[in-house]
Parts: structure tokens; sequence; C-alpha cells
């Protein structure tokens, strides 16, 4: 059996990415990396689904013990990526997709150079405007704010080893579906 890829992938919100994973993932090859963190499970959320809710002593006792692949602090909460779910999987052959934002794939790059970095990009920051207006879920400061984000979000994308434009969403699925094909394919060089 061979080793499955580590697949990271990033995106602004609003690209489609959840929706791209989610036909990605109805195949039993891949397995979604569940991340955890310290603060509380907000409503409706089920502890290992959303993410592996832990108390800040058992989260630093796992960072002490090197059991993270990544993590962060953010606004006072501990965000990241249990190590030993990406390891099992990959050695079961299984395909891993770490879905984190650009910072963390930045760390994850310098700690794991085999991983494969897909970056899900819209086909223009209007057209990403005008989807998030079109959901109808936020107020227009706070899209604006969000297209900002992704803007910055964007600047990284030239450091993914794949840009995946999500302008048909059933060419983005194959497109994404052809990189995991073609890595899974490709000749290893040490």
């Amino acid at each position: 059996m061979s080793k499955g890829l580590l697949i990271v992938v990033s995106a602004p919100s609003g690209c489609g990415k959840g929706t791209i994973l989610g036909e990605v993932l109805k195949d039993p090859a891949y397995y979604y990396s569940v991340s955890a963190t310290t603060r509380a499970p907000r409503e409706g959320e089920v502890n290992g689904v959303q993410y592996h809710f832990l108390t800040r002593e058992q989260f630093e006792e796992n960072i002490a013990q090197d059991m993270m692949l990544e993590y962060a602090e953010y606004c006072g909460n501990y965000y990241g990526t249990p190590l030993a779910p990406i390891n099992e999987n990959l050695e079961n052959g299984r395909n891993v997709i770490l879905e984190i934002e650009v910072q963390g794939a930045m760390q994850v790059r310098k700690l794991r150079p085999d991983a494969v970095f897909v970056f899900i990009a819209p086909p223009s920051v209007e057209t990403l405007r005008e989807r998030l207006v079109g959901r109808g879920t936020e107020p227009l400061d706070v899209i604006e704010e969000r297209v900002a984000q992704a803007e910055r979000e964007i600047g990284f994308a030239q450091q993914y080893d794949y840009i995946v434009v999500n302008d048909v969403l059933e060419e983005a699925i194959s497109d994404f579906k052809a990189i995991v094909r073609a890595e899974s394919c490709k000749v290893k060089q040490d």
C-alpha cells in the first residue's frame, strides 16, 4: 500500500472551498483533518466534528509532547492541528486534507515539505465580492473586511504548489482531483 498525500488547502472566505472539499471528501480515499481548539463549543458544534475541544492544559500538554503539527494562539484560545490522525491516515494510504489559513500553511510548509499546497482562488476579487453579497448573510462593512482579507491572502497564492480558480465549480473540483492524481503518480525525489 502506498502512503497517502498530505494536502494543505487554503482559500479566502467565499471562494467555494467548502463546496469543493465537500465533493472531494465523498471519496473514502480522503481524510479531513479536524483541528483542535481551547475555545468553548458553540451551539450545535460536536466534539471531533467541527473541532476537537480541549482544555488549555490538554492543549499545552500536546504542544509539550510534540503532538501538534502546527498551532497558534488567537484571541486567548489555542487552535492547532493534531499530528497523530494525520500520520495514521497517511500511513494507511489515505490522502489527508488539511484546511488551514495561509499563515498556518506557511508554518506547515517549513515542517512538512512533502505536503502538496493548493490555493483555491476566486476568478476575480469583484466576483468574490458579488458572491459574498449574494449570500445575504452579512452586512456590507463585514463583506468589505472579508474582501480586504481575501486580497491579502491572495498575495500568498504564489507560495503554493497549485492554484485552483473556482469559476465553474465542476471544473474546480476536477482540477483539484487532477492535482491529487498527478501528485500520487509523481516520482519522488530526495
